[in-house]
């Protein structure tokens, strides 16, 4: 028995080794269609959420819950497009402004922790900041950037096409199943993986769209400029878990660095975003989310190199969904429940 048990890892860790191996060869096939995937998952899951609103949603029809909710998520692309693209000449045109705020902002910091006089930060300063150009990194990740957006063409088509194949997806399945009851299990586990890992991408969208608002509203206030840019990029990093509310906090406040050339104004910016994140991350998530996924926070973790490792930025947005697909599959088979069991968070992956 213990040989068996042993044979299987084996062959489970070597199958394991190989399909992450096609993963990340095969990435530049395999990322857009994960990401049309879960569009689609982001449409139903909003479709769900529109009929089940007071009042309003037993009323309105399926056909138009359904093209309310592509209505809004083709509204959103559109907006978070133009957004990005509207801001681009006008961040490259004032990079070389910005370079100069952070180099007086740290020629300041250097005087205040006494290392002015040090040749080693002397030899820093003229060697790294003379040499970088702020003006092309910014350049260079904005058009990145940009040619991620073209790239949406793609996923939007894909995504149309597996809206169209999804009415004959339950035929398909009775036809390659070998028995109704393989079949009906089948369908059960897609249905649970469309149950929450729609409402989880739905919800999580609505909440960085809310994250996104009132982040936006701090930094109007405060002056920063490209504030719609930021709240647009605030709310995309919602999707990427604790990586993304840090980075959410720390790339503004260095952009009022820049700006202002004054770090109490940018430990203001961050400071009043740190709480925006600390309130919805700890009181307004986990009351509309509840435990949808029922994940382990190490598991999510672990998920976010992996996927990061293999897809590059793409992984960090797709790593939680695709460890939930990934979960509820694994707990329908008694070789891979174990696994199942320790993604989990409450030791019950279903």
């Amino acid at each position: 028995m213990n040989e068996d048990r042993f044979q299987t890892l084996v062959y489970g860790t070597a199958i394991a080794l190989m399909i992450g191996w096609v993963f990340y060869v095969g990435r530049d096939i395999f990322v857009p269609i994960m990401f049309s995937v879960f569009v689609v998952y982001v449409i139903l899951g909003l479709a769900r959420l529109i009929a089940r609103l007071p009042w309003l949603g037993p009323r309105l029809p399926g056909w138009l819950v359904s093209l309310l909710s592509v209505a809004i998520i083709a509204l959103g692309l559109v907006l978070v497009g133009y957004t990005v693209l509207a801001n681009r000449d006008g961040v490259i045109a004032q990079a070389p402004r910005y370079q100069e705020s952070l180099l007086v902002a740290v020629q300041k910091m250097a005087v205040l922790l006494r290392f002015e006089d040090e040749p080693t930060w002397t030899s820093l300063r003229r060697d790294v900041f003379a040499q970088v150009s702020l003006q092309r990194v910014v350049g260079s990740a904005l058009s990145s950037v940009a040619s991620v957006f073209a790239s949406l063409a793609i996923v939007a088509l894909y995504a149309c096409f597996l809206l169209v194949e999804r009415g004959r997806l339950d035929a398909k399945i009775s036809a390659i199943a070998r028995s109704p009851e393989q079949a009906a299990r089948i369908k059960q586990v897609i249905a649970d993986i469309n149950a929450r890992v729609g409402t989880y991408l739905a919800l999580k969208m609505v909440l960085g769209v809310v994250l996104g608002v009132l982040s936006y509203v701090i930094m109007r206030i405060a002056g920063l400029e490209f504030a719609a840019f930021w709240a647009v990029s605030i709310a995309l990093l919602n999707f990427v878990p604790y990586i993304g509310s840090f980075l959410s906090i720390v790339l503004p406040g260095l952009m009022a660095i820049a700006q202002f050339g004054d770090t109490r104004e940018a430990i203001q910016v961050m400071l009043s975003l740190a709480i925006v994140q600390f309130l919805i991350g700890n009181f307004l998530d986990p009351y509309i989310m509840g435990n949808s996924l029922n994940l382990s926070p190490f598991a999510i973790l672990v998920s976010l190199a992996v996927w990061v490792a293999l897809w590059g930025v793409p992984g960090a947005f797709l790593a939680v969904p695709i460890t939930a697909m990934m979960t509820i599959i694994f707990s329908e088979f008694d070789g891979t429940r174990p696994i199942a069991v320790l993604l989990s968070q409450n030791g019950k992956p279903k």
